[in-house]
């Protein structure tokens, strides 16, 4: 992991506040915050771990992980940049109730959630910017849930990349981050499920992949599939 300070890449972060706080109280965001690179598989935020800042993903994707009691790790959703990330930290002070993971090299900058706090506590409508821009991942969370909940694997495979394509790569045709056993772990099934699906789909002429180039094909077939569940 690689720490220095350019505030170059701070510029997502600060067009966000600048609509709600002078140049002047961001400088102290600037002041007490740090710039960070993560590498692939790197942790981001830990799960159980005492919340001390929020992180704003300035470029990459990451994945909100949470590893059960009975070691099973589940992707509750992925996020590309740029995002806040922990914002859930802002309102809720316990430990982190899951883990940030780095899917792809990552720039992260760190800040602090006291300085946010009072910036907060001084202009509501800051706070209420930062508590939607929050609530937009975990309702993608709360999609994932239902997704896994109500329909059988192949739905909940398709669901996965159907979100990839437009949440995530914002293309039919991307490189794919994510390994066999992430997908598996996202779509709570197991990495054959996954392995048997995509086989199958790209004998039907829905997907292709060679390596880790990955093409959806036929957008609407696969939007059938999540359809019938």
């Amino acid at each position: 992991m690689d720490l220095e300070n350019n505030r170059n890449y701070y510029s997502g972060f600060k067009k966000i506040s600048l609509k709600f706080v002078t140049a002047e109280d961001f400088k102290l965001i600037e002041k007490t915050s740090v710039f960070l690179k993560f590498k692939k598989g790197e942790t981001i935020l830990k799960q159980g771990h005492q919340p001390t800042h929020i992180a704003f993903l300035q470029s990459g994707i990451v994945k909100f992980s949470f590893h059960s009691d009975n070691s099973r790790d589940i992707i509750l959703t992925l996020v590309s940049a740029p995002k806040i990330l922990g914002g859930a930290n802002l309102f809720y002070k316990d430990n982190n109730l899951f883990s940030v993971v780095a899917v792809e090299d990552c720039e992260v900058y760190l800040i602090e959630s006291d300085v946010l706090y009072l910036l907060m506590r001084n202009n509501g409508n800051y706070g209420v910017a930062l508590f939607q821009l929050a609530s937009d991942m975990f309702k993608k969370s709360i999609l994932n849930f239902i997704s896994v909940a109500s329909k059988q694997k192949e739905a909940r495979i398709a669901d996965v990349f159907l979100y990839l394509a437009d949440e995530i790569y914002s293309d039919t045709s991307f490189r794919l981050s994510l390994t066999r056993k992430e997908i598996a772990e996202y779509a709570c099934c197991s990495v054959e499920n996954v392995i048997m699906t995509l086989s199958k789909w790209q004998q039907e002429g829905i997907t292709s992949a060679s390596g880790k180039n990955f093409e959806i094909k036929d957008i609407n077939k696969l939007k059938h599939i999540s359809r019938i569940g």
